[in-house]
């Protein structure tokens, strides 16, 4: 009968060993610095909203499909998100037309400006001092490589969005 450590070794390529849990650890990392920081700014928003106010400043007049997308959330709960910044005076929606099809178009108000432009300046001293710690080159390479591995891994998902 084989000893624990025996079973244990005769397992090979753990997924605790691999690229995929890696990536799932340091984004859980991300997520928890990002939650003090806005817990202790007191920042009236969500680390989600935030990133849906980043996206409409990068995407003005954006539909709620493509944004789902950019943000990997589902139609309904970016939904959600876009109505509770709605509710907050920090984005607007606006109908058009688009494919022929009646669609709501989200940006920026003057309001979710500034407050995007507030919690930009809140974090970028706590994301500069992590960065400073890692070489540019060295960054610039893991961006570049997770931006490619993300690609792939779109390629073979079957997101329905």
């Amino acid at each position: 009968m084989k000893t624990l450590s025996e079973k244990e070794s005769s397992f090979k390529n753990h997924f605790t060993d691999s690229v995929f849990y890696e990536i799932e650890l340091t984004a859980k990392y991300c997520k928890m610095l990002g939650s003090q920081i806005f817990e202790k700014f007191n920042i009236d928003i969500s680390i989600e909203e935030f990133g849906i106010l980043d996206t409409l400043l990068c995407n003005p007049g954006i539909c709620q499909r493509d944004l789902a997308r950019i943000i990997l959330r589902d139609r309904a709960n970016t939904g959600k998100l876009l109505d509770s910044l709605e509710k907050k005076e920090l984005v607007r929606r606006e109908l058009a037309i688009k494919n022929n099809r009646p669609v709501k178009l989200a940006q920026l108000t003057e309001k979710g400006y500034k407050k995007t432009k507030e919690v930009t300046d809140i974090i970028r001293p706590h994301l500069e001092d992590i960065r400073k710690r890692v070489k540019n080159k060295d960054l610039d390479k893991v961006t570049g490589l997770l931006k490619q591995f993300r690609e792939i891994l779109r390629e073979a998902l079957e997101i329905q969005i």
